[in-house]
């Protein structure tokens, strides 16, 4: 864009021409965020409807269903991708192992849904940011100052206070909770290194993943779905699609350091549903947890926006 802004232009409108530029990213920022809380809202509404449906339903058919809707709906995206695409994507066996990655951790998150109420489980998984911070030193051999170091703590310090590790509820879906949110943080970094590779096969195949795994846990048990409940399978799938389009419209009108941080209004409609729908409301130590869990997280968003525009003179304190 540089070379389409730098024209000559009459004295006093170049004042005018900053200012209409930097209104018009403002405007893009704000339609990213709308569209980031539209996103986060359908998350909330799925893993709600999720946890309705997991009631009646054993979690690999509830998988093998909500995936196929989903696999449905981006059948246009898969045709007009083709299936060049899919065979030249770079790096295959990176690939595989963010397929299985994906169906694990979807898996483990219904799974705790479904054994535990909707914002514990929401709380666990806000706290894969901060383990992708820990991971990408580990992974990726990025750079990490001993001020986001200190947010990781804290934010570890937030899932031990959600954990209660004290109490009765310290159990198997808490750990599994916390085993699914850092292969989700997982998920993420194997994203970041296939960011070459189109959206659509990335989304096609995560999902074609999960669908596979379903399938082959159909013979552990299976229950025909009533009719009402095949709608509520396809809303479900068409939610999951909403929400992914909305995450990609999102960071592509504004940074990811600016929309990345409302994820954390999830937690709001996780005590709204769970409330509404199953009468759940959380406890003091998981509201705490969650609160320390997204300060630290967005005092990570925040620095990283800070070290990227070069503020900070003194880059190896960051």
């Amino acid at each position: 864009m540089a070379h389409i802004l730098n024209v000559r232009v009459p004295a006093g409108t170049k004042m005018t021409l900053s200012l209409n530029t930097s209104a018009a990213g403002r405007s893009a920022a704000l339609i990213g965020i709308g569209y980031m809380l539209v996103a986060v809202f359908l998350i909330g509404l799925s893993s709600a409807t999720g946890k309705w449906l997991l009631a009646k339903y054993p979690v690999g058919e509830f998988l093998l269903l909500r995936s196929a809707m989903t696999l449905i709906l981006l059948a246009p995206f898969v045709w007009r991708a083709g299936k060049a695409a899919f065979v030249n994507a770079p790096r295959p066996g990176l690939q595989i192992f963010r397929v299985l990655l994906s169906s694990a951790e979807v898996a483990m998150f219904f799974w705790v849904v479904s054994k535990m109420p909707l914002a514990d489980a929401q709380t666990f998984y806000l706290a894969a940011p901060i383990y992708v911070t820990a991971l990408s030193v580990l992974i990726l051999s990025e750079r990490v100052g001993w001020r986001r170091w200190m947010a990781v703590f804290a934010g570890f310090c937030g899932v031990v206070i959600a954990l209660r590790p004290s109490s009765a509820s310290f159990g198997l879906p808490a750990l599994i909770a916390i085993s699914g949110s850092a292969l989700y943080a997982l998920l993420m970094i194997v994203t970041r290194m296939l960011r070459e590779t189109d959206d659509a096969i990335l989304m096609t195949m995560q999902f074609l993943g999960v669908f596979l795994f379903g399938l082959l846990s159909l013979p552990f048990g299976w229950v025909t779905p009533a009719l009402p409940d095949f709608a509520v399978f396809a809303g479900l799938g068409l939610a999951s699609v909403l929400a992914l389009f909305c995450v990609v419209r999102a960071l592509k009108l504004a940074p990811a350091s600016i929309v990345v941080p409302y994820q954390y209004t999830l937690i709001v409609w996780a005590v709204i549903f769970g409330w509404i729908v199953f009468g759940e409301f959380p406890n003091i130590s998981t509201i705490s947890g969650a609160a320390i869990i997204v300060l630290a997280g967005l005092y990570i968003f925040w620095r990283e926006r800070v070290t990227s525009r070069g503020v900070s003179p003194r880059p190896e304190t960051i």
